[in-house]
């Protein structure tokens, strides 16, 4: 038998599959993957109909569908005043993990270094590693915030690409403008490194904005930002979202893409054109502050401790009361014992460090919300 080298050794199962198997095995509450379980807005139903009773049912042009283009650019400059050319600094993607992993192909060499901040989303360095660059992995504090004294001290002059996630997950945490301030003078000191800006959940921030990359002029020019229509319409299995960067980024970024991809599904794009708009992207963030106040007030008097959330739709809680297994074995027993199933924090981290969180994602029905809640109160 033919003996195969694994070019991720050290990659299994991804938690999130793991735990959601075990939610449907142990028949639990699953508020560990992040995914809406709520009706999707009616108008893009709609929209959806209409469009698979069109003709949009063959490849769309490489880079987008042109109308689809044209309204993201819109929805960018309302947002973040910035006028981005739809044809030659954005590109529609098959989600923001293929948008990630593209970028990382096209722009990272062998022997790059890229500096990842962890707790991170879990493809981040794997698609380091399949380019045979090299994950330095700098933690964040105790409270989830940038120490970039670190990151300064991590960049080498073999430092490509550094990866941020804001808002982020799994911490609900948002960089403050102090953050994207200390961001700008350490990429201003270092021009040969690039910034790979994860914004999937730009539009779900709470008690503090979301600054993004596509507002700040100093960035502009080397950054590359990722946003997700799946995240921000509850779409997810779609599975499709965009890039935006400057021309010549992108130019590096579509050669992979087109080899990669080459187009993405054409009646999710044609659907998005017709929607987008229409819709009312200001009115997310109120959507899910209901939530996630509903979710921390029905289980306030639980034995869990709730960290702050900012942003995204995860809340992150202590257990340390609760129990003194480690994060993952508790969340195997959440599932198993408790019915409910989580995420355990110590994944995110490339050193497995456990604080003892686990991570809740409250994108659901109230419905389910509540009946969650009633589980967790009673441990």
């Amino acid at each position: 038998m033919h003996t195969l080298k694994s070019k991720l050794p050290n990659v299994g199962t991804t938690i999130f599959s793991v735990m959601s198997k075990m939610a449907a095995e142990h028949n639990a509450i699953n508020l560990s993957q992040g995914f809406p379980n709520f009706p999707v807005n009616e108008e893009l139903i709609k929209s959806y109909h209409d469009v698979i009773d069109g003709q949009f049912h063959q490849y769309m042009p490489m880079p987008g569908y042109g109308p689809l283009s044209l309204e993201v650019t819109q929805k960018i400059a309302l947002h973040y005043g910035r006028h981005v050319n739809s044809e030659n600094e954005l590109l529609i993607t098959a989600g923001a993990t293929q948008a990630i992993f593209t970028t990382i192909q096209a722009l990272v060499h062998s022997g790059d270094e890229v500096i990842v901040l962890d707790p991170s989303y879990d493809c981040y360095a794997p698609a380091v590693e399949l380019c045979a660059g090299i994950p330095v992995h700098v933690n964040l504090t105790s409270n989830f915030s940038v120490d970039w004294d670190k990151v300064q001290d991590a960049i080498t002059s073999k430092t490509r690409l550094l990866i941020i996630n804001n808002p982020h997950n799994p911490s609900g945490s948002v960089f403050s403008l102090e953050d994207i301030q200390a961001l700008e003078t350490i990429l201003d000191q270092h021009p040969h490194v690039l910034l790979l800006s994860d914004e999937v959940y730009e539009y779900i921030h709470f008690d503090a904005p979301h600054i993004s990359a596509n507002s700040r002029e100093k960035l502009i020019d080397k950054t590359i930002i990722v946003s997700s229509f799946g995240k921000t319409f509850h779409v997810t299995g779609w599975k499709i979202g965009y890039l935006v960067a400057p021309k010549g980024i992108m130019d590096e970024i579509k050669k992979v893409h087109q080899f990669n991809v080459f187009s993405v599904n054409s009646t999710a794009q044609a659907t998005l054109a017709k929607y987008l708009p229409q819709a009312d992207l200001a009115k997310l963030s109120g959507f899910y502050k209901q939530k996630r106040d509903l979710f921390r007030n029905l289980i306030s008097e639980s034995k869990f401790e709730l960290l702050d959330c900012k942003g995204s739709y995860f809340q992150v809680a202590r257990y340390n009361e609760i129990s003194s297994l480690n994060d993952v074995d508790f969340s195997i027993e959440m599932t198993r014992k408790h019915g409910v199933a989580v995420i355990p924090i110590s994944v995110f981290n490339k050193d497995q460090h456990d604080d003892k969180l686990i991570r809740f994602c409250f994108a659901k029905d109230d419905d389910t919300l509540i009946k969650a809640a009633e589980k967790l109160c009673r441990i």
